[in-house]
């Protein structure tokens, strides 16, 4: 278990409650797609660390992976396709969550390995993820910069690469899970990274009427922060994003 989880929450509304409630209103029908919830709100059942797929942790959920992948399995009968179905619920969970939140209000909880938390639901998929430490990081222009509940970071470039950063630990750890149901082909996996993203870029304006061209700027962004440490999200050449 991450050791953030012994911090102590109030019962107040934090930033990350008044953020997720935005969240949840992109997709009304669904939810949980881009929200988190807080870890210490939540009982255990159903939900798994995503720390326990690190090479060091003590307890591997190679379980829950497994049965995520064999559930998958059954229905494609091919293990490529498994594998690269289950890899993309997951990067959704670390990625596509996260990034949810850059480009909607250019703040991010922490997506790293040590603080994220995986819930599964009755048919052995992922229907939600959530945080232990609810703490956001902000922009200085932010109304909550400086306050209680977030970090401030200095510029959006600065956000981005944080964000890149914490993502990849977890990615890392979930790749290692992966492997061990079926070879994951490293450059599709950074394609799934990427299209996490972009997906984000492309639904939320629709969703919010929030302005494109700043969506695909702080997009444009965190694809660049994934390059720069070491997710090839570009070798595609279609990523491009649209001006």
């Amino acid at each position: 278990m991450a050791a953030t989880a012994h911090i102590q929450f109030s019962s107040e509304t934090t930033a990350l409650d008044a953020s997720c409630c935005r969240l949840r209103e992109i997709s009304p029908d669904y939810p949980r797609v881009y929200a988190v919830a807080t870890m210490a709100h939540q009982g255990k059942r159903r939900w798994w660390p995503v720390a326990a797929c690190a090479a060091d942790s003590d307890e591997m959920p190679a379980d829950r992976v497994d049965r995520m992948y064999a559930r998958v399995l059954e229905d494609l009968h091919s293990p490529n396709a498994a594998v690269m179905q289950v890899a993309a619920a997951l990067v959704h969970a670390i990625v596509g969550r996260v990034a949810a939140l850059v480009v909607t209000e250019a703040r991010a909880w922490d997506p790293g390995v040590d603080n994220l938390w995986i819930h599964m639901d009755s048919d052995n998929g992922i229907d939600w993820a959530g945080v232990v430490d609810t703490t956001l990081r902000v922009l200085p222009e932010d109304e909550l910069a400086y306050g209680r509940g977030v970090v401030t970071l200095p510029c959006e470039r600065a956000l981005h690469v944080w964000t890149a950063h914490r993502c990849v630990t977890s990615l890392g750890a979930v790749r290692r899970a992966l492997d061990l149901c079926a070879p994951v082909d490293p450059a599709r996996f950074a394609m799934l990274v990427a299209d996490a993203v972009l997906s984000a870029v492309t639904r939320i304006p629709l969703s919010t009427g929030m302005s494109a061209g700043v969506a695909a700027r702080r997009g444009q962004g965190l694809l660049d922060a994934f390059e720069t440490v070491g997710v090839p999200v570009r070798t595609r050449t279609a990523l491009a994003l649209a001006c």
